[in-house]
């Protein structure tokens, strides 16, 4: 396979996190007679952290309330953590894609801006029996997705060069991060971005022909 490891983005990408992050920020919202968005509008937001997507997500007049931001915050991820896997479910194919890459012998692992221990439950949750060489979210101290670092920390943890791995994900900055950081991307075009800019798979049986190449 021309592969050893490939990293997946996690929300747009294996998982459809969506609607249980959508009602997590509107009930933040909604504590404070804030407006509510929907499904789509809240595509349009995610991918770049959880405080930049509650920033968006108030009100124009206090997007930069970083006191406000803080207290809305602390409210959406009191009520995530308690409702992270209410609607959230794997795209068609995932699971069984991922099973077989394991099974081909090739690494694994997950490099999202979402939140350290959300993205951590929610792999072990949907993805029990998989050895992700490295499972990345948003962690203190680490700098986001499309900074190239989560790229080299995945290489260093699995011991291959640049020119073995690859990313998948479904955004602009997915595909940036596997530029900056100098491996090959792959965009898939089911999750939360329209990614008619770049060469793009629209299924998992697309991208699987593409790995198992």
């Amino acid at each position: 396979m021309k592969y050893k490891l490939v990293i997946f983005d996690l929300d747009g990408t294996l998982l459809d996190t969506l609607d249980d992050l959508s009602a997590a920020v509107n009930h933040a919202m909604q504590q404070r007679g804030f407006p509510l968005h929907t499904r789509s509008e809240y595509m349009k937001m995610v991918g770049h952290g959880a405080r930049n997507l509650m920033s968006q997500a108030l009100p124009m007049e206090h997007k930069d309330d970083e006191a406000l931001i803080d207290a809305a915050l602390a409210d959406f991820r009191t009520y995530y953590n308690a409702h992270i896997d209410v609607y959230t479910k794997p795209f068609p194919g995932i699971q069984e894609l991922i099973a077989a890459l394991h099974q081909k012998g090739v690494m694994l692992a997950v490099a999202s801006n979402k939140f350290q221990e959300g993205t951590e439950h929610l792999i072990k949750e949907f993805f029990p029996e998989i050895p992700f060489v490295a499972v990345l979210g948003n962690r203190q101290g680490f700098p986001l997705k499309p900074d190239p670092e989560v790229v080299g920390e995945v290489l260093r943890k699995a011991g291959i060069s640049q020119d073995q791995a690859v990313m998948v994900g479904d955004s602009d900055t997915d595909m940036e991060t596997a530029a900056n950081g100098g491996i090959q991307g792959i965009a898939v075009n089911w999750g939360y971005r329209e990614m008619n800019e770049w060469g793009h798979v629209d299924n998992v049986e697309e991208l699987h022909k593409i790995l198992f190449s």
